[in-house]
């Protein structure tokens, strides 16, 4: 009987991650998008090789030590929280007034302004552009003395006050610092952020006035007066937050941002500042959306980024011209008028992302600001939900706690890298020039078409229902009428204000504001610094409108050009 040949197989085994992959396969995965908001690829799970060339020295450090990945500050929250800064304005100043004390009184810690239409675009209540609109998305400022009004009984030596507004920025701002002098507080001791940054207004928002360069050398005379006037003040706050409102991705609002902050690092130093005397007291202010890693990711590559560029593009030596300080708000965009009642579960998502970001400060929106200004109850819990976060969640306890995971340092790399993308089209925009670059992308639509595209994407995908909002494309249910209380702002409001203005400039010394209004005009056509003319025209009761229309003469108007 023949022997029988025996054959041997060696047997290569099969590791872990091949095993697993085995079975993730024959379970057939759901057909579903997994991709982030921004429609970046999310593989189903991570590991040691996604952050095989993570340096830990280099990439991330220690909270309060370069590259601040991990946190601007060496204890972050542990030494103090964050600012629960509620953004809040709506109808007249004594409205507002009352909403203020209201929400300083529940363990608000900051105040941040928020102006109504007209007053945004530099118009006066009785504008007949304004009609219809005041005090309806905002408060209505007109002049000083609304101002004085506004932050009646609440001394501003004592606490921050961040105001929203980009192009009549420079004139709001002297109205606040003219009020401080009437409440006896130096301007040396006051605190607080002024939005200011008009690029993201052409990128975004839409609220400007005059061209770009007259407005740029309004921001820059704003920074330089803040330098030797008013030091602990930010008059510059570099917003994403539009730009994200506006439908970008979440690169897009980081690298957009980020090239206007290094813009205007740039600005400052060609009207002979230096960039450690700019980058020093700029602030950001992004938006918080609802794709929590996405976010967290957003906010640590945010700070690495910049940290770099200070240093090495623009070579700055103090470490606070280092540190990227930023206020968060969560994203008015991600509410919905259907079950609004939602919008307290995105909110209290959105504001956790911003908390474990290391944000500096923060705004949570109200679950009914789709529809309407918040009511005093829906303010009030919108603050409960950083509260409860803060005092509750155990968030605050431990610094930067999803470092090291597999999934968030990786997406925060790749996050760095597609801003660095963004960043080397504008250089070569602007010939080498960040500001160059942003003024050219803004005059070609640029910044404009990326983000339309990225708008156009992600509704086409909630069209097909390959992403989702709860209440809207699925999980749907009909509308029931008078769901939830809105605050209405009557047309009693509008007259009011209307009325008060009127006698307001009744009442002045009409010689006095035509000559203050004059020098400011003359100012305009000289290289001398416009703030303090403004603040004449502050103290002499000009409205806001009057010192917006009188610089339109020497500065001009801005259009847009038309695009299809």
């Amino acid at each position: 009987m023949p022997r029988q040949r025996v054959f041997s197989i060696d047997l290569i085994p099969m590791s872990s991650e091949d095993r697993w992959r085995e079975g993730y396969e024959a379970a057939r995965p759901r057909d579903a998008d997994f991709d982030t908001v921004s429609s970046v690829p999310i593989e189903p799970i991570y590991t040691p090789e996604h952050t095989k060339d993570l340096d830990y020295d280099r990439d991330l450090g220690y909270p309060g030590q370069y590259p601040y990945t991990r946190g601007v500050y060496p204890t972050m929250y542990r030494g103090r929280l964050w600012t629960f800064r509620q953004f809040s304005g709506f109808g007249s100043a004594e409205e507002t007034n009352r909403r203020y004390k209201f929400l300083i009184a529940q363990g608000q810690t900051g105040l941040s302004v928020a102006f109504d239409m007209p007053t945004l675009m530099g118009r006066d209540s009785d504008d007949p552009m304004s009609e219809g609109e005041v005090g309806k998305c905002g408060v209505a400022v007109d002049t000083v003395s609304d101002m004085e009004i506004l932050f009646n009984e609440i001394p501003l030596g004592d606490t921050t006050t961040s105001m929203t507004i980009s192009g009549p920025a420079a004139m709001i701002f002297v109205m606040w610092l003219v009020v401080a002098e009437r409440q006896g507080v130096a301007w040396k001791d006051l605190d607080g952020t002024l939005q200011t940054d008009i690029l993201k207004e052409y990128i975004a928002q839409k609220e400007w006035i005059y061209p770009p360069e007259p407005h740029l050398r309004i921001t820059a005379d704003l920074m330089k007066f803040c330098r030797d006037e008013v030091p602990n003040y930010h008059p510059l706050s570099i917003s994403g937050y539009h730009i994200r409102e506006a439908g970008s991705t979440a690169v897009q609002e980081l690298a957009f941002t980020l090239a206007s902050g290094f813009a205007h690092v740039e600005l400052g130093v060609r009207q002979g500042m230096s960039a450690d005397e700019v980058a020093s007291r700029l602030s950001f202010f992004f938006n918080s959306h609802i794709d929590f890693f996405e976010e967290i990711a957003k906010f640590r590559a945010a700070r690495r980024i910049w940290a770099k560029w200070m240093k090495e593009r623009y070579g700055c030596k103090e470490e606070r011209s280092l540190l990227m300080r930023f206020h968060t708000q969560t994203a008015g965009c991600s509410l919905t008028a259907q079950q609004p009642y939602n919008n307290v579960v995105r909110t209290a998502f959105e504001a956790l992302a911003a908390v474990i970001g290391g944000t500096q400060s923060l705004h949570t929106n109200s679950l009914d600001e789709v529809l309407a200004l918040p009511t005093e109850e829906a303010a009030e819990i919108a603050l409960r939900t950083q509260q409860i976060i803060a005092y509750e969640s155990g968030a605050a306890n431990v610094i930067d706690p999803l470092a090291g995971s597999y999934f968030v340092e990786n997406l925060t790399n790749k996050t760095e890298e597609a801003a660095e993308q963004y960043f080397a089209t504008i250089d070569e925009l602007g010939d080498g020039s960040i500001l160059d670059g942003m003024l050219r992308g803004i005059e070609d639509g640029y910044f404009q078409g990326e983000i339309a595209d990225a708008a156009y994407v992600y509704q086409n995908l909630l069209d097909k229902k390959r992403k989702f909002m709860v209440g809207v494309n699925v999980f749907e249910r009909p509308e029931r009428d008078g769901e939830i209380d809105i605050l209405q702002i009557g047309p009693d409001t509008e007259r009011k204000q209307v009325k008060d203005l009127q006698a307001r400039k009744s009442d002045r010394d009409e010689s006095k504001a035509d000559a203050a209004l004059a020098e400011l005009a003359r100012v305009a056509g000289t290289d001398e610094n416009i703030i303090p003319p403004m603040i004449e025209c502050a103290r002499a009761e000009c409205t806001l409108g009057e010192m917006v229309n009188v610089l339109k003469e020497p500065f001009g108007v801005y259009r847009e050009p038309p695009r299809f």
